[in-house]
């Protein structure tokens, strides 16, 4: 068994596929294949079950990619070791979409000119799947929202955000969730942060949405806004990014849409590509702040 086995098994398990894998890793299908038999002859176990041209993990499977990740992870801290203080290699970064948008061009612009030898890797999502992807170390990092039972993980506050509540601009006045209560609420899909403290905030008064439209893209939920369809939650630094923002009405929330996105990894598991990144944060915190909007308040 040698490392270059475990990192086909780990493209097969990310990329979904000995297809994909093939094409992530610039080889032959077949060559990936061989690979996997090898490795599951070399360890005397099935890694996979063979569902007609489907791989699913088996048990042993899941248990030896806990493992493999493990040594990947080592490997690629010895090999930083040995070559020196340059980072280097790929970061693999997880970020909400609001984040992406708003807060990390010019971080990511500024880190790309000081370290060109790291290749990264951005995803998006909600804060539980890109949680859940550091903890199973599918990523390096995340900008989350809400980190709350996450043990193993270490947490570095980031971006200072504000939610605002928006609406169509000839929207009536919104100073408290009974405001809305006739409203479809627009929302990111279950797991998203800024949801759960939309519900909250209809919580405090007691009223449960009626109709909510759940949408994927910020582009897509200030145009249905604007639009007339609903009202949503959503940062205020996301505004100026967005097209048709202008014909929106936006209601601060009288400090109660306070929120702090935070960058989060796996305890003791910072590479050097990563911590150049963490100090690259830590005096951009803060400096760009969010584009003030006149607002109308709620309650």
């Amino acid at each position: 068994m040698d490392f270059a086995a475990l990192q086909f098994f780990k493209a097969v398990v990310d990329e979904g596929g000995v297809s994909a894998a093939a094409r992530k890793l610039h080889r032959v299908q077949s060559n990936v294949t061989t690979r996997i038999k090898q490795l599951e002859t070399s360890l005397g176990a099935k890694l996979f079950i063979r569902d007609k041209r489907r791989l699913i993990l088996s048990p042993a499977g899941e248990l030896f990619r806990g493992y493999v990740e493990q040594l990947l992870q080592l490997s690629s801290q010895a090999r930083e070791a040995v070559l020196g203080g340059t980072p280097r290699g790929t970061l693999r970064i997880g970020t909400l979409e609001s984040t992406a948008a708003s807060r990390l061009p010019p971080l990511l612009s500024t880190y790309h000119g000081k370290f060109p030898a790291v290749r990264i890797e951005l995803t998006t999502g909600t804060n539980d799947a890109l949680i859940e992807g550091v903890l199973r170390r599918r990523l390096d990092a995340a900008f989350v929202v809400e980190s709350a039972g996450a043990s193993q993980l270490e947490v570095m506050p980031t971006f200072d955000e504000e939610l605002v509540v928006v609406a169509h601009r000839a929207h009536g006045a919104i100073r408290r969730a009974r405001d809305v209560r006739s409203d479809t609420v627009i929302a990111f899909p279950a797991g998203c942060a800024y949801r759960r403290r939309l519900q909250a905030w209809f919580a405090a008064d007691g009223i449960v949405p009626e109709r909510v439209l759940e949408l994927s893209s910020y582009h897509a939920i200030v145009a249905c806004a604007a639009a007339g369809t609903g009202v949503a939650f959503m940062p205020r630094s996301v505004l100026s990014t967005v097209r048709g923002s202008e014909n929106l009405s936006v209601h601060a929330l009288n400090g109660k849409g306070r929120l702090t996105t935070c960058l989060v990894w796996r305890k003791g598991e910072a590479s050097l590509a990563l911590n150049a990144l963490k100090l690259e944060i830590a005096p951009a915190r803060g400096r760009r702040k969010p584009a003030r909007r006149r607002a109308r308040a709620v309650d």
